[in-house]
């Protein structure tokens, strides 16, 4: 049988083809909240992809899995996809791609467990720096002040999560640059840009050789600062959320010839600041809805056969 073969080239193509369409694309960066939904479908097309072929593939393999499978079909349609056919390497795709799901799932796992990880460390580093005060009580705070030298602010998410911000940005960020600063911080707490940092970091860990996975990864990094850039635009201007990221970075060399971790800052700075216009709502929703096609595609070729049959 021909169809899981066909689900995997297709998952191959998606993968090699939407990252490029992605890339060359210039509405990313006007639309990060739609660009950050288009990875997320491409990378669950994908996904998608090797689910049903593994589905598929076991049940031609197996006739157990095939009576669960196709329980509720008719005969007709069983007899349409074929399913004895092939079955010198049904199995062994079955098994691989099953492999290859365990294999995910204890990549996020581990993501998931050190992400806990260091939250402990950072929350005990900051119960050591900012000790409670008789009555308080751990995570009843939102917002800590920590004595330190350089500005920074940063987001610690968790159950009780917490906006921590030193008292050297304090003294930098004047006016409305402070408020806008927190809207940033809250924009990635509110849309839970960690969940897409963890599921990202775990795919290009897990598969190193898959270039979309790495590339999501990236781009995910870099389209949730983008996207919390455009929260506290919207709500305190472009010009000020940018002298604000002036403000926390100018210490840290980012702004030189030389090149440093926090590179994308200059990069944020100057797309806020061109102020370029967002794409109308019209464009907005059929980019929305030509992404969501992406995962939809693998299960209308997976149904092709069985529709084919009842009609």
């Amino acid at each position: 049988m021909l169809l899981p073969v066909a689900l995997l080239l297709l998952g191959a193509l998606t993968a090699v083809v939407a990252p490029r369409l992605l890339a060359r694309a210039d509405w990313p960066e006007r639309e990060p909240v739609v660009a950050l939904w288009a990875w997320q479908c491409v990378v669950a097309g994908v996904l998608m992809c090797c689910v049903l072929s593994m589905t598929v593939s076991a049940a031609a393999a197996w006739q157990a899995v095939r009576g669960h499978v196709f329980a509720p079909a008719p005969h007709d349609v069983v007899d349409a996809y074929a399913l004895g056919a092939g079955d010198f390497w049904a199995p062994a795709t079955a098994v691989a791609l099953a492999l290859g799901g365990i294999w995910t799932a204890a990549m996020l796992t581990r993501e998931i467990s050190r992400a806990r990880t260091r939250r402990r460390k950072r929350r005990a580093e900051l119960l050591l720096r900012a000790p409670l005060l008789p009555g308080e009580e751990p995570g009843a705070d939102r917002l800590v002040v920590l004595e330190g030298e350089r500005p920074d602010a940063w987001w610690l998410p968790g159950t009780a999560p917490q906006l921590v911000i030193t008292t050297a940005a304090l003294r930098r960020l004047k006016g409305r640059q402070l408020d806008a600063v927190l809207a940033h911080e809250q924009g990635h707490a509110q849309a839970r840009h960690d969940w897409l940092l963890h599921c990202s970091g775990a795919l290009a860990a897990g598969f190193p050789q898959v270039p979309v996975f790495a590339a999501f990864r990236d781009e995910m990094h870099r389209l949730v600062e983008l996207a919390a850039d455009d929260v506290a635009s919207r709500r305190f201007g472009r010009l000020t959320i940018a002298l604000a990221l002036i403000e926390l970075n100018e210490d840290r060399g980012v702004f030189g010839p030389c090149p440093t971790p926090q590179a994308h800052v200059p990069q944020r700075v100057h797309r806020l600041l061109s102020a370029r216009p967002r794409l109308t709502a019209a464009r907005r929703l059929r980019l929305t809805a030509a992404a969501a096609l992406v995962p939809v595609v693998p299960l209308l070729v997976t149904f092709v056969p069985g529709l084919r049959a009842l009609g």
